[in-house]
């Protein structure tokens, strides 16, 4: 029995961590017009870990699905596609979702999203897991002020 309980003590004590769950800051999503079926949501993401996490999606009842999409611009045209494999948050670093860069996208919106409500949205990392964050939603003219959401 002794014996056991050693061993037992020892997988547990060479067992890799849990992923630290990364910090969010300042998480929010856009108002939306009462005929909108898709919305966007931002946030400052910061992971505290040793290692690299990927943001892979997220999910809420409020949306049929959220996908993480880049934003870029390509001879005047703006294109938006979502990130394939992953949105990479460094080790020890904070990557921005924010307006014209990387964001969440809400596809099959249910209903409007209102200014002055909060919404839970789950987001899914490949080491840290689902992480619930509750995102306030903010005026269509709203822009963050400080930098807060600046890389």
């Amino acid at each position: 029995m002794i014996k056991m309980m050693t061993i037992a003590l020892a997988i547990a004590a060479t067992a890799a961590p849990a992923a630290a769950a990364p910090r969010i800051e300042g998480p929010w999503l856009r108002e939306t017009p009462p005929a909108a079926r898709t919305g966007a949501g931002y946030a400052l993401i910061r992971n505290g870990g040793a290692r690299e996490d990927r943001l892979l999606d997220a999910r809420s009842a409020i949306a049929d699905r959220i996908e993480v999409h880049s934003m870029t611009m390509d001879g005047g045209i703006m294109r938006m596609r979502p990130v394939t494999g992953g949105l990479a948050i460094p080790a020890g670093g904070t990557v921005a979702l924010r307006s014209g860069g990387y964001h969440l996208m809400l596809m099959g919106l249910k209903r409007p999203l209102r200014r002055g409500e909060t919404v839970e949205i789950r987001l899914r990392f490949a080491r840290a897991g689902e992480v619930p964050v509750r995102f306030r939603v903010e005026p269509m003219d709203y822009r963050p002020e400080g930098g807060r959401h600046e890389r």
